[in-house]
């Protein structure tokens, strides 16, 4: 199997986790948006990106059952989004910095944009990503995967939202343990 099939079979569980979650979000916030209608701001488009990071105890950039997930641990989130609609022809450009909660989940809320409508068809042109910048912990502080590659967009036309997931960053222990992990 070639490297690019294999690291997309690595992050397949963690993406479906985070879309699966996304979903579940989804369910919720139409009612939301319902309940904000009345202050006006139901045509601007509400956008989230979000990801993960995890402690990756074997080192071979797979979520296993000895991993677990990072808190505290510091990302910087830098995003391009290109409005392609007759309304606007602005680019917006985003550079934030968040920490992972306890679960290791970092999130980022863009600021709603007025003629930028994300959840219809071909409306935004985006580009995010997310880097490790730091981490708290001192048993778990080698970065693997430091920079994310792909993105899964979910979106809600009811809502007008849109939530990229990010593939998951990683730091590993400076030692492999032998016991947990094998040769």
């Amino acid at each position: 199997m070639n490297h690019r099939g294999h690291h997309h079979r690595r992050h397949s569980l963690m993406l479906l986790l985070f879309v699966s979650g996304c979903f579940v979000v989804l369910q919720w916030l139409p009612m939301e948006a319902e309940a904000k209608a009345n202050h006006n701001d139901n045509n601007y488009s509400r956008i989230t990106v979000m990801g993960i990071v995890y402690c990756d105890i074997c080192s071979n950039n797979t979520f296993s059952k000895h991993s677990y997930f990072l808190p505290d641990v510091e990302v910087k989130i830098d995003c391009k989004f290109k409005a392609n609609s007759p309304k606007t022809t602005e680019e917006v450009l985003f550079s934030a910095r968040r920490s992972t909660n306890k679960y290791g989940v970092y999130k980022l809320d863009i600021p709603a944009m007025d003629g930028i409508e994300c959840a219809r068809d071909s409306a935004i042109v985006s580009s995010c990503q997310a880097s490790l910048m730091w981490t708290p912990s001192s048993s778990c502080n080698v970065p693997g995967y430091r920079t994310t590659s792909d993105e899964i967009a979910v979106k809600s036309k009811r809502a007008n939202l849109c939530i990229y997931s990010l593939n998951a960053l990683n730091y590993r222990p400076s030692k492999r343990d032998i016991n947990l992990c094998g040769h």
